[in-house]
C-alpha cells in the first residue's frame, strides 16, 4: 500500500512541475535580473534560431545590461532592449534580422522581438506579452517564452497611454545572461 501511495505522490509530483521546468535548456534560457526581479526566458530556436542567437549573443556581449524597460504599456506589452539609446530608437551593431514569423500566438508570458514597419528590421528590442493580442499573431518573431518571474514583469512602471507607454525614470535589466554561461 505504501509503494502505491509513494508512486501516486510521484506522479502528480511530476505532472505538477510545468514543462518548461522538465525541459529546460540552459544553453537557450536568458537569465533577466531587473530592478523588480528575476525573469527567466526559454527561448525558442525552433521558431526563430537567428533571432535566438542573436539574444544569447547580446546578453553575453553585455549589451542588456542596464537597459530600461523604455515602453509598458498595462494589458499589451513590456518593451526594452535598446541598448544604444534606451528609448526604443536604437539597436546593436549587428544588422537587422529577416523576419521569422510562425503560428504561435502571442499570450501572456510570449516573449517577440520589436520591429519597425519593416518585418525584415528585428535587431535587439523585444517584449514580454502580459496577455493575448492575437493581431500580433504571424506579424511579429516569437523568440520565446517566460518560465518564471513573470509576477515581476507584471511589476514593471507602466506608461501612460497618452505616451504611447513610453516610461519616465523606468525600471531596468540589470544584467541579463544565458544560463549555461558562469556568472
Amino acid at each position: 500500500m505504501f509503494r502505491i501511495a509513494a508512486l501516486a505522490f510521484l506522479c502528480l509530483f511530476a505532472l505538477a512541475v510545468p514543462a518548461s521546468a522538465q525541459t529546460a535548456d540552459p544553453q537557450n534560457t536568458i537569465i533577466l535580473e531587473t530592478t523588480k526581479g528575476r525573469v527567466v526566458i526559454q527561448l525558442r530556436p525552433d521558431l526563430a534560431p537567428k533571432h535566438a542567437e542573436r539574444i544569447k549573443q547580446l546578453a553575453r556581449d553585455g549589451f542588456y545590461n542596464n537597459v530600461p524597460f523604455h515602453r509598458v504599456i498595462d494589458s499589451f506589452m513590456a518593451q526594452t532592449g535598446d541598448g544604444q539609446y534606451g528609448n526604443g530608437t536604437g539597436g546593436s551593431k549587428y544588422p537587422n534580422l529577416p523576419a521569422e514569423f510562425s503560428s504561435t500566438p502571442f499570450t501572456r508570458g510570449i516573449v517577440g522581438m520589436a520591429r519597425s514597419s519593416s518585418p525584415n528590421s528585428a535587431n535587439s528590442q523585444f517584449f514580454i506579452m502580459f496577455g493575448s493580442t492575437p493581431s500580433l499573431n504571424g506579424q511579429y518573431t516569437v523568440i520565446g517564452q517566460v518560465t518564471s518571474g513573470m509576477e515581476n514583469v507584471d511589476k514593471l512602471k507602466k506608461g501612460s497611454e497618452a505616451n504611447n507607454g513610453t516610461v519616465s525614470n523606468p525600471d531596468k535589466i540589470v544584467t541579463a545572461r544565458v544560463a549555461a554561461d558562469k556568472k
